[in-house]
């Protein structure tokens, strides 16, 4: 299967301190990737540059088959690439509808000739849609999101994401603090959107949610990638000890 994004060669120095260092990996459409390693290991830095919240110094992001350099955040969005960081960036006194539609909200003609105004009826519609796409119900779509459970809220940050049609989203510690009843919710959400053709690049430090979501799993080490393997090779303690060991085998 061809490569939805192919990382070559990828590194990010911070004057003399190399975060990243020459990074290669693939991801594929309906995919679940896990990306672990201990504090200090690239993650975030990876994730970030994938996301266009900051630029390589070296490599490239071949996306769809394309290279592509990200200036913003709102380049990879518009590309196809969401990512979900573990704040979630939800506006928490408002409506449901408005925070999937944050930044890209509907609009229609208004009384004015040549005015917009927003199509507030359009967005609740679709966001009901978005949420049914992930098996979520939800009384109404106008409650304010501070209301929400963290699962919930979680799913609200993936309809933000499908509502920019992203084919691949990044999630980051999205079960941390969470319980386990909501924390089996939101990898049940990760799979829906797996099921729907969506890759994902799962950042985590909990090994049993990655052992339990991923098809593969990603260690990253000192900037530079150890390895990668198949989830179905790998289990929580062993996962544990190659991030601790700094070994594959």
């Amino acid at each position: 299967m061809n490569a939805l994004l192919e990382i070559r060669a990828l590194g990010k120095a911070y004057g003399a301190v190399e975060a990243l260092q020459d990074v290669s990996l693939q991801i594929r459409s309906a995919e679940v990737i896990g990306v672990c390693g201990d504090n200090g290991a690239g993650k975030s830095t990876l994730m970030r540059i994938i996301a266009g919240a900051q630029p390589q110094s070296a490599g490239e992001l071949i996306f769809e088959g394309r290279p592509l350099r990200f200036a913003t955040p709102r380049d990879a969005l518009e590309a196809g690439i969401a990512a979900i960081y573990q704040d979630l960036a939800l506006a928490l006194e408002q409506p449901i509808y408005q925070n999937i539609f944050m930044g890209s909200e509907l609009t229609r003609p208004g009384w004015i000739p040549g005015l917009k105004q927003l199509d507030k009826r359009a967005m609740r519609t679709q966001s009901r849609e978005f949420l049914a796409q992930l098996g979520i119900e939800l009384p109404t779509v106008d409650a304010p999101v501070n209301q929400l459970s963290g699962g919930q809220r979680q799913a609200v940050a993936i309809c933000r994401a499908l509502r920019w049609r992203a084919r691949l989203v990044i999630m980051d510690e999205p079960t941390a603090a969470l319980g386990v009843r909501e924390k089996a919710r939101v990898l049940d959400l990760i799979r829906r959107l797996r099921d729907n053709g969506v890759a994902i690049v799962l950042v985590s430090h909990n090994m049993d949610d990655v052992i339990a979501v991923t098809d593969r799993v990603a260690i990253l080490r000192g900037g530079r990638l150890l390895g990668e393997a198949p989830t179905a090779q790998l289990d929580a303690d062993k996962l544990s000890h190659i991030v601790m060991s700094g070994r594959m085998h």
